[in-house]
């Protein structure tokens, strides 16, 4: 893969403002593509505010169910590729607000799939959706493309029912038009800057800086927690792929290798060890919870395969980057810096 491919190249991506839509914008800049960024305004202290992502692209305030706006947007950009990872993105939350869940999940991607059938421009398309769109019945294998979507929580079904949009939309209008989209099936993400509500490694940083213990939910949970230059990554390289050859486009499984599934309790003991404070964690599950899955795994054997990508960190490893760039921010230091160091070095990695 060469990042010189989406050079000058007019790209897409909603959900600029999130946690991935920033780290994937800063890598597009830095290979000098032409952005324009759509999603809702930052949270107060996101990462795209500290690292000023906005700045070199161009950044639209709008809400994915607004196909008004949404339009007026795309048709100024006429962008060549498309990123979609506009979304509610929380189990949780969704459980708070399962209509917005719905709403933004599955009409926002029908919304941005009829932009792109309405415009000639575009020649690559790539739907991120997440892991958790197979109906888990807590098996010990990973998950293959071709199992059975599903979801019981409002999150995991409307991702799941993306999926269904999108396939619809290739079937009846893009094959015809010979524009190739794609759905991303990424793991748990960690990285640099996650500030969400509800996620571990965020809730990690919060105590590490309150000096308290990590409440930990679910510590026997299994899950491929993976650094976002993983998926990040991953999500360039099935969009020049499948712009140069459409028989590339699907959908494909993005996670860790098969020894880097672990439990929360794991990932949480080795947040500690890299944080190198003295720091403790305690199990506050609840039985009356909203319902999470307590083992999931996925298959990655397709994209490895047809695609040749693999994962280049291993999960102490992601761990450690993201304390280095938490701790260089706690700190008042260079997060920027760090940022472009890690993805430097995950690039060299690549190589």
């Amino acid at each position: 893969m060469s990042l010189e491919f989406f050079r000058g190249k007019s790209v897409f991506v909603t959900g600029h403002t999130g946690f991935k839509g920033a780290w994937l914008c800063h890598v597009l800049k830095r290979a000098g593509a032409r952005v324009t960024g759509y999603a809702l305004a930052p949270e107060n202290g996101a990462l795209f505010e500290v690292i000023s992502v906005d700045n070199g692209m161009s950044s639209v305030i709008g809400d994915i169910r607004d196909i008004e706006g949404l339009t007026s947007a795309f048709r100024s950009a006429q962008p060549e590729i498309v990123f979609h990872l506009a979304a509610q993105p929380l189990v949780l939350d969704s459980y708070e607000q399962p209509v917005y869940t719905f709403e933004t999940n599955v009409i926002g991607t029908a919304n941005l799939l009829e932009c792109v059938r309405e415009n000639d421009s575009v020649r690559s398309v790539v739907i991120i959706t997440t892991d958790k769109v197979y109906k888990n019945r807590e098996w010990s294998y990973g998950y293959r493309e071709i199992d059975e979507l599903g979801g019981s929580d409002p999150y995991s079904a409307s991702k799941a029912c993306a999926e269904l949009v999108v396939e619809s939309y290739r079937l009846s209008f893009l094959q015809k038009k010979g524009i190739p989209v794609s759905t991303a099936r990424a793991g748990n993400v960690i990285g640099g800057g996650d500030i969400s509500a509800n996620r571990i490694i965020p809730d990690c940083v919060r105590a590490a800086k309150r000096n308290e213990p990590i409440d930990v939910r679910n510590p026997g949970s299994v899950r491929p927690y993976q650094h976002v230059l993983e998926p990040v990554f991953a999500y360039l390289y099935i969009a020049e792929r499948q712009y140069e050859d459409v028989t590339f486009e699907g959908c494909y499984n993005i996670g860790p290798d098969e020894g880097d599934y672990v439990t929360t309790g794991f990932l949480v003991d080795t947040f500690c060890k890299s944080w190198e404070n003295e720091m403790s964690w305690q199990n506050v599950s609840q039985k009356d919870a909203p319902h999470e899955a307590g083992l999931l795994r996925l298959d990655c054997s397709k994209i490895r395969s047809v695609l040749g990508w693999r994962p280049v960190w291993d999960v102490k490893t992601a761990v450690e980057k993201t304390a280095r760039w938490e701790k260089e921010r706690h700190t008042g230091g260079k997060a920027l810096e760090v940022m472009n160091m890690q993805i430097d070095e995950y690039i060299g990695c690549v190589r």
